[in-house]
């Protein structure tokens, strides 16, 4: 791990998107303003169904993705920081099944405080994983500001009838995961410098790894919808396919990957405070969770892996595909008709 003069995760309160706005302020925002209310049918994906990205039809045949995702430090290297930043914008193209092309750079700097060579630093890592995705770093915006922040705007194309929305998930489908959870968990540690070198690179090889499989599973109907598992945590990203379907979920517990070493940590009450603010918010929702184990499931993520709505007829078929592709998943329970909760967790 580099050691930087100025630790950047020293001027954030919450890291990564773990300083996201909690979800009931902002349903309140977004309802105020009247952003849910929206009239052009080319939309086909806005903010009434709480997805990854916005989706504009444009001809037949094709459609535009873009997203736009931004957050204060997580880490405190300025690279490492650039790469993960843009992973997780990246990730919300992939997520809707999409291709991205371009990507557009939002920074603020207190560049009376923090060296600008810092802030290049960021913008070099988030050119490298932008390398990764196939894709330029074609311009971008920055001003000024107290805080240190740097996100993407990432736009990508997608045929309009391959769109993999949160919501459609069916009834009997197996849910699977793409990355383990523990994010949140060994961001915290870093914050209160506590974590272990071996955990700084468990954590910068599960936040920078690209979710490039999306692109592929754009193509195959047998996978019903798709979303990426960011600062609401697992639980909070299942409730909205849940919800969005009009039905429920069953997970089994003891299928929930978890990053190599995070427990040590859960154990010490290190991990993030809004762990707790997910868990306010989605625990009426929820049956199952005991004691420390909400951890788990509300750990805020930042670049977490893509939940997968796959039939289950087609369960041979998807997995001898990710295995062909490299792909490591966990199949961790299945979307059930509606009962009296969103989500069950089974031992």
């Amino acid at each position: 791990m580099e050691t930087n003069p100025i630790r950047l995760t020293a001027w954030s309160e919450g890291s990564g998107c773990g300083c996201k706005i909690a979800p009931a302020i902002l349903e309140q925002i977004l309802a105020s303003s009247g952003s849910f209310s929206q009239k052009d049918p080319k939309l086909l994906v806005g903010n009434s169904s709480k997805d990854d990205a916005a989706v504009y039809q444009v001809s037949d045949d094709l459609a535009v993705i873009n997203t736009v995702d931004f957050f204060t430090p997580i880490v405190d290297d300025p690279f490492d920081f650039g790469r993960i930043s843009a992973a997780n914008a990246i990730s919300d193209i992939y997520a809707m099944g999409g291709k991205p092309i371009f990507a557009n750079a939002i920074l603020s700097w207190p560049v009376e405080k923090i060296s600008p060579e810092l802030a290049a630093k960021v913008m070099e890592g988030a050119k490298e994983i932008c390398r990764q995705a196939g894709i330029e770093l074609a311009g971008g915006h920055s001003i000024a500001a107290k805080d240190p922040i740097f996100g993407l705007s990432v736009n990508g194309i997608i045929h309009p009838r391959k769109i993999k929305t949160n919501s459609g998930a069916k009834a009997g489908d197996l849910i699977y995961l793409t990355k383990p959870i523990g994010i949140g968990v060994l961001a915290t540690a870093l914050k209160r410098e506590k974590i272990q070198e071996k955990d700084y690179l468990n954590l910068l090889d599960t936040a920078c790894r690209l979710n490039t499989i999306g692109d592929l599973l754009g193509n195959h109907e047998e996978v019903h919808a798709m979303t990426d598992v960011t600062g609401f945590g697992l639980l909070g990203h299942l409730i909205e396919m849940t919800e969005g379907a009009g039905i429920s979920a069953e997970v089994e517990h003891s299928k929930i990957p978890l990053i190599e070493g995070i427990q040590e940590y859960i154990n010490q009450f290190i991990f993030p405070d809004n762990t707790y603010r997910n868990w306010n918010a989605f625990s009426p929702k929820v049956s199952g969770i005991q004691g420390m184990d909400l951890v788990k499931f509300c750990d805020p993520q930042t670049s977490g892996g893509l939940l997968i709505a796959v039939a289950p007829e087609n369960k041979d078929w998807f997995e001898e595909t990710m295995k062909q592709e490299k792909q490591i998943v966990w199949k961790i329970g299945s979307f059930v008709e509606k009962r009296n909760l969103a989500v069950e967790v089974i031992p």
